[in-house]
């Protein structure tokens, strides 16, 4: 039997799925729009060329084409989301790339646009810690007191040299920052982390974690490393080798990094699902169910949960 608090299924985990119907009593989905912005990382600003990884949508592979507008998107993923699940409310999401490196008034306009859709509770941002300007930040404040708002910050890992290495262009300082002044204003944050990093050992991807589990910080998503074509990673994979993780040893680091997680943070995302087109490496997290499966079981298996291991 599962005695995890925060679930009412099989997972001893805390899920998105779980925290939102706790929250509004029905099925909230995300419906991922494109607003067609660009990154510091790849504009000169901080850096050229983008994070390694980084594939051409600018890690918004399943967000609205961003040659239509903001309607137009949300009203084509609506309507596709829809067939599964017919009762459910959204949250906008603006996924690809950097989604506050604009002007506010141009900000303004799409996020307005977006809130202004029928049965959408709230608004979700997926940005850069460096990418917040303070004009930006009082917007977000604003927007914060009238809707159910959370901001996304990239951070993939702690450890210095990898950072370098996959481009990141900005400090582990900024980062912090960013979090308490979005804290400071009682704005939800969510942190993105990558599993599988070129030549991090499990303690490294451990380690960030533990740095997570001491900040004020309401989510996170797990995401595995994937090596898509026509992106530097790409290149490096082929002249390097380095090692790929293994689907086993994937679910043994994420559960592990579950353990020492407080279990109130929610755990927006547990694998990532890139397009197979564009997939070179791994080629078993295209069947994202089987590892969603595999983690349920192996935890089952160890008799754990989330948080089990933060006061060991």
């Amino acid at each position: 039997m599962n005695n995890f608090k925060y679930s009412n299924t099989n997972k001893r985990y805390h899920t998105l799925d779980y925290y939102y119907k706790n929250k509004y009593g029905c099925k909230i989905f995300k419906v991922s729009l494109n607003g067609g912005f660009s990154c510091p990382n790849i504009d000169g600003t901080v850096g050229y060329g983008g994070c390694i990884y980084c594939s051409k949508t600018g890690s918004g592979e399943f967000a609205g084409d961003k040659q239509d507008d903001i309607h137009e998107q949300f009203t084509k993923i609506k309507t596709m989301m829809h067939k599964k699940w017919p009762n459910a409310k959204y949250i906008a999401y603006f996924q690809a790339r950097t989604n506050t490196y604009a002007p506010v008034e141009r900000l303004r306009e799409l996020y307005e646009k977006a809130l202004s859709e029928e049965n959408v509770v709230g608004l979700n941002i997926a940005t850069r810690p460096d990418a917040i300007s303070n004009e930006c930040l009082d917007y977000l404040k604003e927007l914060n007191d009238r809707t159910d708002l959370t901001i996304e910050l990239g951070l993939q890992t702690i450890k210095e040299e990898t950072t370098k290495l996959i481009n990141r262009c900005h400090s582990l300082d900024c980062f912090e920052k960013m979090v308490n002044k979005l804290r400071n204003y009682n704005i939800k944050v969510v942190v993105h982390i990558i599993n599988g990093l070129p030549y991090e050992t499990k303690e490294d991807m451990l380690n960030t974690v533990k740095y997570l589990n001491k900040l004020d910080i309401q989510g996170v998503k797990i995401h595995m490393l994937s090596v898509c074509k026509s992106t530097p990673l790409e290149y490096m994979y082929e002249k390097e080798k380095f090692h790929i993780l293994t689907k086993e040893e994937y679910i043994d680091i994420v559960i592990d990094q579950l353990e020492l997680l407080r279990p109130e943070i929610v755990i927006n995302r547990i694998t990532g699902d890139p397009k197979l087109e564009d997939l070179i490496e791994p080629k078993w997290l295209v069947k994202k169910f089987c590892v969603l499966n595999d983690i349920d079981k192996e935890m089952v298996k160890r008799d754990t949960y989330q948080g089990k291991k933060i006061n060991e």
